[in-house]
């Protein structure tokens, strides 16, 4: 009986919030919608970015009002212990979770494309290109450089190119090493070697941190 007050104060006051933010971005959105000029000459050297903030205006209102109805249920709901009040709130919630989950699939899905769209176009030009062409060569080299890379995908980006047929070798990056390095040349078995390295580095860790 305790745990079921306490859940139903915590409730009361989550949605309380819930419900002042929505009321407060509800009000900012319809005064930068109706009177947009007003909001511009009160913020003065900010001007730019509230002209930015004025743009959204009607978003403003939409959030505003699906939070200020979501906490106004949920105090309701919890106060007077309104199954109704209750139930709608759950509605509202779950159509608010299908909605994000269906967002983040359609931008798992749309950034998995534009990889592989990417993929089709670099993986090339890295083959044709670099150790070739000056400026590529270096902006490929900045790059794996400042991102400790190697390629785009790994260093099989670089089996069959201009650079390891010339060479007979690959970029230093892809062992993990600066151009300027005195050690040996990289070869593909160290190249290998040294992404299985990372990858088991990267696995160990993820598993580290999410054991309980």
């Amino acid at each position: 009986m305790q745990c079921f007050k306490f859940i139903k104060v915590m409730m009361f006051l989550f949605n309380l919030i819930i419900f002042l933010c929505g009321a407060a971005l509800l009000a900012v959105g319809i005064w930068v919608s109706v009177d947009g000029t007003s909001f511009l000459k009160i913020f003065g050297p900010l001007s730019s970015s509230a002209m930015q903030f004025v743009n959204v205006g009607y978003f403003l209102i939409a959030a505003g009002a699906v939070l200020f109805v979501l906490g106004f249920l949920g105090c309701y709901g919890a106060h007077s212990e309104s199954k109704c009040a209750l139930m709608m709130f759950f509605v509202i919630l779950l159509i608010l979770f299908i909605a994000e989950l269906a967002a983040a699939v359609v931008a798992l899905v749309y950034t998995t494309m534009a990889e592989q769209f990417l993929t089709l176009l670099v993986v090339p030009a890295i083959k044709k290109d670099y150790g070739s062409q000056t400026e590529f060569t270096q902006v490929w080299n900045s790059t794996m450089d400042g991102l400790k890379c190697c390629g785009f995908n790994n260093y099989t980006d670089f089996n069959g190119s201009h650079f390891v047929e010339e060479n007979k070798v690959f970029p230093s990056y892809c062992c993990g090493k600066p151009s300027n390095s005195t050690e040996g040349p990289c070869t593909e078995e160290k190249a290998r070697e040294t992404h299985v390295q990372l990858a088991a580095m990267i696995v160990s860790m993820y598993l580290y941190c999410n054991l309980k």
